[in-house]
């Protein structure tokens, strides 16, 4: 039977999608870590609560398939703000975010930073 639930998650993994703008931070290639994490020996792996590893492959196939979305349709696609899905995800790009913390940064911070020899972590230390 462990051979089955791994197949299962094996194809839940194939099919969820990879963002390649949230670089380390998608929730495919997190799902794909504790798939490898808990399925360590392939098929031979033996799952010490069967009830919880099918509670959670249907919850992730839940999330996969949108069915929530998909029970409870929106009147429209965009947040309270007004800001629409695309906007959402161009903000929460890695390379924008990165640009953000940049921008937080004091002048004078980047100023030390530029001309420092040493990295800035080793500043506050």
């Amino acid at each position: 039977m462990a051979a089955a639930r791994y197949r299962r998650f094996l194809r839940l993994c194939e099919e969820w999608p990879v963002e390649e703008t949230k670089r380390q931070r998608d929730l495919g290639a997190v799902l794909r870590q504790r798939v490898a994490q808990a399925f360590r020996q392939g098929e031979n792996t033996q799952v010490a609560d069967p009830e919880a590893c099918d509670q959670m492959y249907e919850s992730l196939l839940r999330i996969h398939t949108n069915y929530y979305r998909n029970k409870y349709p929106r009147l429209k696609d965009t947040n309270f703000t007004g800001v629409t899905v695309e906007d959402c995800r161009m903000i929460l790009a890695t390379d924008i975010l990165k640009q953000m913390e940049e921008m937080k940064k004091g002048t004078w911070r980047k100023l030390r930073e530029k001309f420092s020899a040493k990295k800035p972590e080793e500043d506050s230390k």
